[in-house]
């Protein structure tokens, strides 16, 4: 049996191997196409750490996908820090118990068909900012938060990164932010 694993696997590195473009890139390549990968990503998928040290994933609105919410691109365009990452989530969810013990959290996006990711890591804040949290809230959400823009269970989390990792075509990219 193991034998025949360690064949089916360098069969498919192989495969892999002829069907790929190796690409060299920059870290400004990379944060270009990291960029775009975050406007095309259906879902964000958000790592928390739970009470005893655990990972916790699982995958979240893409905010930042230009199809699902178009109305939100302006909005972004004219973040300072490009990678600013916002998600929205119950104040009751797991995810706002994690980040009260620990706001440490990564942000994933990728295109899982051509094997290409980005990992974004940092701190995250709580925004209580009626403001900030009006321009990231849209009618239908109500089916979530049943009072609206002012419900309690509406919870508005942002992530200033402070590191990154981006993967294309064997390229591991590692870059501060």
């Amino acid at each position: 049996m193991r034998n025949k694993t360690w064949k089916k696997s360098d069969k498919i590195y192989n495969l892999y191997q002829k069907n790929q473009d190796v690409i060299r890139m920059d870290v400004e390549e990379a944060k270009k196409l990291g960029i775009k990968l975050m406007e095309e990503s259906k879902a964000a998928i958000l790592t928390t750490i739970d009470k005893v040290g655990s990972p916790i994933t699982r995958a979240m609105f893409n905010l930042r996908n230009k199809e699902q919410f178009p109305e939100f691109s302006e909005f972004f365009k004219n973040q300072k820090n490009q990678f600013t990452i916002y998600i929205s989530t119950n104040t009751s969810s797991s995810k706002v118990t994690h980040l009260n013990y620990n706001p440490n959290m990564c942000v994933y996006f990728c295109d899982a068909e051509d094997f290409k990711g980005l990992m974004l890591g940092g701190s995250a804040e709580i925004i209580e900012d009626m403001e900030i949290k009006r321009k990231i809230w849209l009618e239908w959400w109500t089916r979530y938060y049943s009072e609206g823009l002012e419900d309690p269970d509406y919870t508005l989390l942002r992530m200033e990164p402070t590191n990154a990792r981006f993967y294309y075509k064997l390229n591991q990219i590692n870059f501060k932010l």
